[in-house]
């Protein structure tokens, strides 16, 4: 999920997963309505418990410019280090 949602220049992305105390490579992906990548987001987090750290976004793309207002859906694709992986689409609206 991202928090708060909607927003005008600011989210943090969350997830829960069964992997506590573990390296997970995370991979966000914003999508237009119409399909089209505007933004990927990657980093690797050490997680603690069942909950990921926040990962953070401004709502601009690629390129750095902001994109528009409207709803985008989101691909959060998590990756353990022996090669496990899962993912999900959630929806996001942005209010600028």
């Amino acid at each position: 999920l991202n928090y708060p949602n909607p927003f005008t220049t600011y989210t943090e992305f969350f997830f829960e997963h069964n992997q506590a105390c573990n390296l997970l490579d995370v991979e966000i992906q914003v999508f237009s309505i119409s399909g089209k990548l505007v933004k990927t987001l990657k980093q690797t987090i050490l997680t603690e418990g069942f909950r990921s750290q926040p990962i953070a976004w401004d709502g601009k793309d690629d390129f750095g410019d902001n994109i528009g207002r409207g709803v985008y859906v989101y691909k959060v694709k998590v990756t353990t280090p022996d090669g496990l992986s899962a993912d999900q689409f959630e929806r996001l609206v942005i209010l600028k």
